[in-house]
């Protein structure tokens, strides 16, 4: 039939059909079938539509240019229908790729624990990249590792962390990798601080925050585990996200605990205030019965009404300090002298100082001594520092009060020739329930008074420090605000 009609039809013609050809074949089949059609093409228009016909000879230069004009477009045709198609692919991969990811975001976002957030996200990497088992062994340097965590939930498998997993944490200690260079290196290679079994059935691949190994990521199939470009790429994001999920595991375990820690400690001072509250009245019953056998000659009672006002000075320091931990102290600073201070401390005290000798001095070379500070508090803060002193300094040694002004700070310092502090314990010693080195449990307070003190003169702006006294012994120093008087117009 091509016989009978091949002088009536133009070159041009035969090459655009064959053409047409080439491209559905290339479209169809890919870029190898669109190669053979156009080769096949070329020769077919050469046996049939050119003359001389039925031959594979050119007789005409200008058919030449004819079969190559169309042998180059059929190939350049078939080259751009190939990485179109190529393209179409890779397009078709990244938007899986897209997909699968913002299911993950969405999957995590939507758990309602952290440890569902690592189990959507072990999941989805076991989902896209069809391998019978994926698994993430969370690791802290402090602890080790943490339970297995699979889709099917945590610590749930028994088995125990498999030789790749340690080793991936061992050879993770060198300088870091790229994760998804680590993904593409071969199994156990020294370029990689991936871990990998011989036959490439188990990869085991560390998790990253910041430079920090947090985890590590195990894959292991029945064939060998072969990535590609894209899936590394891929599984170089999902690996992001687990240990991105490791970490909020950790965060929210660390977090669970502290507030474990504050509500223990909430339940504790409100236990303290609770006990010493009611400790309060039968100790008023006591001391009043001690006083009571006092008059009637009862020798042993002076020694019950000593301990009975030591039990309330303790019952007193533990109400304190839950009222401290608590925030509901409320001050109310006013002008005060610091004679008046002083006087109310000397008072308030002279039942303790057991014979010893309190030298007081107010410095009076300058301007008045006026402090802004609440006046009961303060003499708590003073009456606390003089107390500390009584309890190390010597009988025979006298203790020291005096008042200075310091530029901004009115001063108050206890001074007392006692063991002193060593450097080590200089900031312990205002921590709560802490004692001086050698000293018995059963001499003086539970330890609390310094730190109440600090914590009373911070709360008017004020401090409370130790420094060493010149020729031994301590100084203990409560400053707070100084005010300048004017004076009174004449």
């Amino acid at each position: 039939m091509m016989r009978a009609f091949r002088g009536q039809i133009d070159q041009a013609h035969v090459v655009l059909v064959y053409l047409l050809v080439v491209l559905g074949g290339s479209a169809t089949g890919g870029r190898a079938p669109g190669l053979v059609l156009a080769g096949v093409s070329f020769l077919l228009i050469d046996y049939y539509f050119q003359p001389p016909y039925d031959f594979l000879t050119v007789g005409k230069p200008l058919d030449w240019l004819v079969l190559v004009a169309f042998l180059a477009t059929a190939t350049v045709s078939t080259q751009l229908l190939a990485r179109a198609r190529a393209e179409a692919e890779e397009a078709r991969r990244r938007a899986m790729e897209v997909s699968s990811l913002a299911q993950l975001g969405s999957e995590t976002l939507s758990a309602g624990r952290a440890e569902e957030a690592l189990e959507r996200v072990v999941e989805v990497i076991q989902g896209t990249l069809s391998i019978a088992t994926c698994a993430v062994y969370p690791w802290d340097a402090s602890v080790g590792f943490g339970a297995e965590v699979t889709r099917d939930g945590t610590g749930k498998s028994g088995v125990p962390v498999p030789d790749s997993v340690r080793l991936a944490v061992e050879r993770s200690r060198r300088p870091s990798l790229p994760f998804a260079l680590t993904l593409g290196s071969a199994a156990g290679s020294a370029e990689s601080d991936g871990v990998g079994v011989e036959d490439g059935r188990e990869l085991a691949l560390p998790l990253r925050v910041q430079q920090r190994v947090v985890g590590v990521l195990r894959l292991a199939n029945d064939t060998p585990i072969t990535l590609g470009a894209s899936q590394r790429r891929f599984l170089d994001a999902l690996g992001y996200y687990a240990a991105l999920a490791v970490e909020r595991v950790r965060l929210v375990s660390e977090a669970e605990h502290a507030e474990a820690l504050r509500e223990a400690d909430r339940m504790r001072e409100e236990l303290l205030a609770s006990i010493s509250h009611d400790l309060r009245t039968p100790l008023t019953t006591i001391k009043a019965l001690a006083q009571t056998a006092a008059l009637a000659g009862d020798a042993a009672a002076a020694a019950i009404e000593e301990q009975a006002d030591a039990m309330a000075r303790l019952v007193g320091d533990l109400l304190d300090m839950s009222r401290l931990r608590a925030g509901t102290i409320r001050l109310k600073p006013e002008f005060n002298t610091a004679e008046d201070l002083i006087g109310a401390t000397t008072r308030q005290l002279r039942g303790i100082l057991n014979g010893r000798t309190l030298r007081t001095k107010v410095d009076v070379t300058g301007p008045a001594l006026v402090g802004r500070f609440d006046f009961v508090h303060t003499l708590r803060v003073l009456g606390n520092l003089l107390e500390n002193a009584v309890r190390y300094a010597p009988a025979d040694q006298p203790i020291d009060l005096v008042a200075r002004r310091d530029g901004a700070w009115l001063e108050f310092v206890v001074a007392d020739r006692g063991p002193g502090v060593p450097p080590a314990s200089l900031e312990r010693i205002f921590e709560p329930f802490i004692r001086a080195p050698g000293v018995p449990p059963d001499a003086g307070r539970a330890g609390l008074g310094l730190s109440i003190a600090r914590q009373l003169a911070e709360l008017q702006d004020g401090q409370v420090v130790y420094q060493p006294r010149e020729g031994g012994g301590s100084c203990f120093v409560l400053r707070v605000p100084a005010v300048d008087l004017e004076p009174e117009p004449l």
